[in-house]
């Protein structure tokens, strides 16, 4: 096909938008239709895009003439239900992480994507990016030479951050919500995507005493490729917020940090940019959207399965789990 790709929006919170604003700016899509279960929220997105139409239902969504693909930014434990309703309609499916907490309904799912040969995405947003190609790369060509070790590390000033407010309360809550589930995995992907799936050797979560807030701390210690990985987040302190990872390698290091921004080092030397953080968010986002319509059009692409989703939710899983 080669007209713009149809695509629903079920979930209209930080990600929900998001979506919609890339959509728009790209060539080979648009948004036909969406559902937020706030009546408010719903109308005032549908004033931004006048030709946007607001269902009444995440079905009249799925249903749609025209549509392509759903677009699915609600709660975890809702993706799999709106993703299976989906394909029922034959539509592609671009769902947002975590995939789901309920494995057993995520291997059903994946059996029936190979079976039925069907169509699926996760919106991991490193995963177009200029920083896993290039952590990707570094891996194998030596640029940096023998890979050593892998640094992870996140803060937060608080949790959600004050941009999540309207999200809901799971955000903040140990059942679906939590830095790990929502940053950390992104990094974990890249991670696995670059050294294979990683193996946990320790990982020590503190949570609050009340038994339903999400983690405070996290400390960890992994395995991935042979490669020892070193994982630290945080809550409170006042700072800003922050992110980093760094391929630490035999003659140099490499690393992602604040979300796009990439640097290299060689032995001995400083750090040096590769284009700026804006740059590289632009060039990511866009590939991304690239990528989808490709999934969608049953051509290659690079965009994680449900099954790579997985991979990474069971290693979140068990460090949130600890031992």
């Amino acid at each position: 096909m080669s007209e713009r790709i149809g695509i629903g929006v079920i979930g209209l919170g930080v990600m929900g938008q998001r979506m919609l604003a890339r959509i728009a700016e790209h060539p080979r899509s648009r948004a036909l239709a969406a559902w937020d279960p706030d009546p408010g929220v719903l109308a005032a997105t549908r004033a931004r895009y006048p030709g946007l139409v607001a269902a009444r239902t995440p079905a009249e969504v799925i249903g749609a003439a025209g549509n392509h693909c759903l677009y699915v930014a609600s709660p975890p434990a809702s993706h799999l239900d709106y993703a299976n309703q989906a394909f029922d309609a034959g539509l592609a499916v671009l769902c947002e992480k975590p995939l789901t907490l309920d494995f057993e309904a995520a291997r059903r799912s994946i059996a029936r994507i190979a079976e039925q040969k069907l169509r699926a995405a996760v919106n991991f947003s490193l995963a177009s990016s200029p920083g896993l190609a290039a952590m990707a790369a570094a891996v194998g060509d030596g640029s940096i030479g023998e890979p050593r070790a892998v640094e992870i590390e996140v803060a937060f000033d608080q949790w959600p951050r004050a941009w999540q407010s309207a999200a809901g309360r799971w955000l903040a809550e140990r059942a679906e919500g939590g830095f790990t589930r929502e940053v950390l995995s992104h990094f974990v992907f890249v991670l696995q995507r670059a050294l294979g799936q990683a193996t946990l050797d320790r990982s020590q979560p503190e949570y609050p005493p009340d038994g339903v807030g999400a983690e405070r701390a996290l400390k960890a210690r992994l395995s991935a490729g042979g490669v020892p990985v070193a994982i630290e987040g945080r809550v409170g302190g006042g700072h800003p917020d922050f992110n980093r990872m760094t391929l630490v390698g035999s003659r140099g290091a490499l690393e992602i940090h604040d979300w796009f921004g990439l640097r290299r080092r060689q032995e001995g030397g400083e750090w040096v940019a590769e284009r700026s953080p804006q740059e590289n968010r632009a060039i990511g986002q866009a590939a991304q959207l690239d990528q989808m319509v490709a999934m969608v059009e049953g051509r290659p692409h690079t965009l994680p399965g449900f099954a790579e989703a997985l991979a990474v939710q069971e290693t979140i899983e068990a460090l949130l789990k600890g031992r």
